[in-house]
């Protein structure tokens, strides 16, 4: 089974062989993915910034998304995790922007989502969304859980970009 680390490894790999560079938008996941991708050595060469985006202020404050920009969105769904992997990869002017939003639990979230409920997308060269749905309330699995699908989302983007063709 892959693990945080290992993935985060992966993906050092691959964007460190292509010279790209990476930004991290997550709620839900707590700053697990950023704390995976710094913890390779290395990082410095492809790790641009990260932020966790946990509240309405924090998602002004650090990404300047706005009432605006959140017309017609609801946060854990897969068009704001778009929003947000799109946001920070252009604020951050890298070739990836990551984001993961939703329920960590025990409970749900205040938007009717059930604990273990996450969305997640990339933005860059491929752009995709998911949705994760655990089936549990265990705060810190879920966590885990929500950080591992977002860099195995990563992992496919960047298998798929087999031509490391950069920002689009």
């Amino acid at each position: 089974m892959t693990t945080i680390a290992a993935a985060a490894a992966q993906a050092a790999q691959l964007l460190t062989a292509r010279r790209q560079t990476i930004a991290v938008a997550e709620s839900s996941a707590g700053g697990l993915v950023s704390a995976a991708l710094l913890a390779v050595p290395g990082a410095s060469a492809y790790f641009l910034g990260g932020a966790v985006v946990y509240t309405a202020a924090a998602r002004r404050a650090l990404l300047a998304i706005g009432e605006a920009e959140m017309a017609g969105l609801r946060p854990s769904t897969e068009p704001y995790a778009a929003l947000l992997a799109r946001t920070v990869r252009d604020r951050f002017q890298a070739d990836w922007g990551i984001a993961e939003t939703g329920a960590a639990g025990p409970t749900g979230n205040r938007y009717g989502d059930l604990a273990g409920h996450s969305c997640i997308a990339i933005c860059g060269p491929r752009n995709t969304t998911a949705t994760v749905a655990t089936g549990s309330a265990d705060r810190a699995a879920n966590m885990e859980a929500f950080a591992l699908a977002l860099l195995r989302l990563l992992l496919d983007g960047l298998t798929a970009d087999q031509d490391g063709i950069g920002r689009p």
